[in-house]
């Protein structure tokens, strides 16, 4: 607590009790670091100053200005939810409200509860997860049943219920920026006698984290159709990536185009998703004639193309044109 009231980050959603930019803030900054989510929030904070103004906007508007964050269940999570809190005539004053808002977790829920209402629950995120497993030695991994849950306690235990807020900030804040993954700041650590991973040399090792990800591959071959000012587009369904968002001329699989006329711009641009790595080539079209094309797509004015929500990987092929 006394360090973090010397070194402790000014945010712009700190300084307020008001949940509307702390729940918007901490969706922002799931899966996204800090300063790249920065400017998300003040653009969202800009064009929907509150929740209800947030809830009456479409899925598509939101989807749009979230374009490039990535993870885009997070955007659709936070205008079903900004709905919720309209409904509800308010955001919930309990965890356990919070938890049935649409994208909070146990870690989101403890982050607005004690920001926002001063609630005793502690928060273990990333930077919690490394603090504790590091400055208390534990090995057990962190990505397993038994590692969330002796973690979740112990983090309850060291909050202090009277200063929530300031703890929990102070306590991520601290992995953020001194106890960090990489080049942790150890000869400046205020907590450097206590800690067992320092003592022990064992500040590279932790905190454990069990690796069993199998990552594939996916082909992508998009066609790029211009057809007297016009392309075709078509939104992607449930079920898969990028749900709700928009592409051209997809064939999944395919190192062929559909037609002759195809001019190859870019080939296999790599782009590493968590679960996937995806490998696109990218193809102009130019034709006279609408082409006939898969059920979905549909025509519209190429200038209306920025109007659509398009995943990161579609938008870096598109600035290829």
């Amino acid at each position: 607590m006394r360090w973090f009231r010397e070194h402790g980050r000014e945010l712009p959603w700190r300084g307020t009790n008001d949940p509307y930019p702390i729940w918007l803030s901490e969706i922002i900054l799931q899966q996204t670091q800090v300063k790249q989510g920065w400017d998300y929030w003040l653009r969202f904070m800009r064009r929907w100053p509150s929740v209800e103004e947030l809830a009456q906007a479409t899925e598509d508007e939101v989807l749009r200005e979230w374009q490039g964050l990535g993870y885009y269940s997070r955007a659709r999570h936070l205008h079903a939810a900004a709905r919720q809190v309209v409904a509800l005539g308010g955001f919930p004053r309990t965890i356990e409200g919070l938890r049935r808002l649409k994208g909070v977790g146990d870690y989101t829920a403890a982050a607005i509860g004690s920001f926002a209402f001063g609630l005793p629950a502690a928060v273990v995120d990333g930077n919690v997860y490394r603090v504790l497993s590091r400055h208390f030695g534990i090995a057990t991994p962190i990505n397993t049943t038994e590692g969330k849950h002796e973690f979740a306690l112990l983090a309850q235990e060291l909050l202090p219920d009277s200063e929530a807020s300031a703890y929990n900030q102070a306590i991520m804040d601290f992995g953020a920026t001194c106890c960090t993954p990489q080049a942790p700041h150890c000869s400046d650590c205020v907590l450097q006698e206590s800690c067992v991973a320092h003592r022990e040399g064992r500040v590279g090792e932790l905190p454990v984290k069990l690796r069993n990800l199998k990552v594939s591959e996916r082909r992508l071959v998009y066609i790029y159709i211009r057809c007297n000012g016009q392309t075709a587009i078509r939104r992607r369904g449930a079920g898969d990536i990028w749900q709700g968002l928009w592409e051209p001329l997809l064939l999944e699989g395919s190192a062929c185009c559909p037609s002759p006329d195809c001019q190859l711009i870019r080939r296999n641009v790599r782009h590493v998703l968590t679960h996937r790595v995806l490998l696109a080539d990218f193809y102009l079209w130019v034709t006279d004639s609408r082409p006939s094309l898969p059920d979905g797509y549909i025509w519209i004015e190429e200038a209306e193309l920025d109007t659509y929500a398009k995943p990161r990987l579609v938008q870096l092929l598109l600035d290829s044109l």
